[in-house]
């Protein structure tokens, strides 16, 4: 065989030789991509959130106030103790971070060490999701008077519409407490440091919130929240403790539910017994706004249901006339604050409170001048017709009998249910006003 004829088959062989080579190379590459795909999808897929995370959007909240005297913590206390106390989200995420209030007290409120988990109902944690939160890289932290404070960002696998354990192992506390007694789910107190304990179901318990205040997901540009603002209604009063099925719980589960609506989170800001124009129980909405709306993260719609309690307590014919005015340039404002921050703002129409405490014809005039406002004054984006959606066509003065507590003035957990279902998801889409 001629040198040439030897040199051209050396040439052919190695030829070969590479295209194997480059073949497996290849083969291993789209093995590699195929096995990170899947991780990923695996790793992702628990959230309903993309990697694309690139804005911090509040997934729970809770409007702070000083707590009453009478809805204190019970013995033996925060001072020294350890406090368990559950929320339920609405957005989920794979990376948090947590805000606590003691705004109100005059006092300084250590915490000695915070942990979050995933509930399992009754005061127990599932302890494979326990982790611990930071503020500034320090277990610790102290909150002065009349301050809030947010914990360190930290990975936490989220999901939608999940019960979370906050559990607080407190130093000194303040003898006036921030926090929020309509909770409607139960906290549980042992004494001593018991932070990392499993099961708090010996515990002393309280259905009352203290401290906690917002927990935030970071997410995709797509989500954003909508703030509920309102009162006892909102609050809760009527639901079941610990079914966590209060009308905005229930917008929530219908907005996950939805495909199209699912980057929607759900802020509750109602507090039981506030009032619009003065302070009642906690600040008026009016004084909050600021702090509970405007400064939430995320928040794209606002709906505003309040104005009962006002109405509720005001005196005489030119009284209950005067509040109702005043209540329409109050909701005025606070619209056109929020369009200046980009936010929609949605109406709700008082319900009905026939046969209950606040019923005389000056009040139910008051109250129909305001949803005649609402309805029809063009001032809100869009109207959520609770009104409607809940009065007894036999009596419309008063709650359908269904969906009544029987104190005539506050649903029940059927009516919660269909304050939800009264809501238009299409109201949550994208649009620019």
């Amino acid at each position: 065989m001629s040198y040439k004829s030897t040199m051209h088959n050396i040439s052919v062989n190695r030829l070969f030789q590479s295209l194997h080579h480059l073949f497996h190379a290849l083969l291993v590459l789209i093995i590699v991509i195929l096995t990170f795909s899947f991780f990923f999808f695996c790793y992702a897929e628990p959230t309903g959130i993309s990697t694309t995370a690139e804005k911090w959007v509040g997934t729970w909240s809770t409007a702070p106030q000083l707590v009453e005297p009478g809805n204190n913590p019970p013995s033996p206390g925060l001072s020294n103790n350890t406090l368990r106390q559950i929320v339920h989200v609405s957005l989920g995420g794979d990376s948090l971070r947590m805000r606590f209030s003691n705004e109100f007290s005059t006092s300084p409120v250590t915490l000695n060490s915070v942990h979050i988990a995933v509930s399992k109902g009754g005061g127990i944690i599932d302890s494979t999701t326990d982790e611990v939160l930071y503020f500034n890289g320090n277990p610790e932290i102290t909150i002065g008077p009349g301050t809030a404070i947010t914990s360190d960002p930290f990975q936490f696998a989220l999901q939608p519409l999940t019960d979370i354990a906050i559990t607080i192992y407190f130093g000194n506390t303040s003898p006036d407490v921030t926090g929020h007694p309509g909770s409607r789910t139960t906290s549980y107190i042992l004494t001593g440091n018991e932070v990392s304990k499993v099961d708090f179901s010996n515990a002393v318990r309280t259905d009352h919130w203290y401290i906690i205040n917002t927990i935030e997901v970071l997410a995709p540009d797509s989500a954003y929240a909508v703030a509920v603002l309102g009162n006892s209604i909102t609050d809760g009063r009527g639901s079941g403790t610990n079914k966590q099925n209060r009308w905005p719980d229930e917008l929530a589960r219908r907005l996950q539910e939805n495909p199209d609506t699912r980057m929607v989170a759900v802020l509750n800001e109602g507090i039981g017994g506030n009032c619009v124009l003065r302070d009642c129980l906690g600040p008026s909405a009016v004084n909050r706004f600021e702090r509970d709306v405007l400064d939430q993260n995320g928040v794209k719609w606002l709906i505003i249901l309040e104005g009962i309690n006002d109405i509720g307590q005001a005196f005489g014919t030119q009284g209950s006339a005067k509040v109702a005015q005043d209540l329409i340039a109050a909701y005025e404002q606070m619209i056109d604050s929020a369009h200046a921050r980009g936010i929609l703002v949605y109406g709700a129409t008082l319900l009905p409170f026939g046969g209950s405490s606040y019923y005389t014809v000056d009040h139910e005039n008051a109250r129909q001048t305001v949803n005649e406002w609402i309805r029809n004054s063009g001032r809100f984006d869009a109207v959520i017709d609770l009104d409607e959606a809940l009065r007894d066509p036999a009596d419309p003065l008063k709650l359908l009998p269904g969906a009544d507590t029987g104190d005539h003035l506050h649903p029940n957990e059927t009516g919660h249910r269909m304050m939800a279902e009264a809501v238009d998801l299409n109201f949550f889409f994208w649009r620019i006003k």
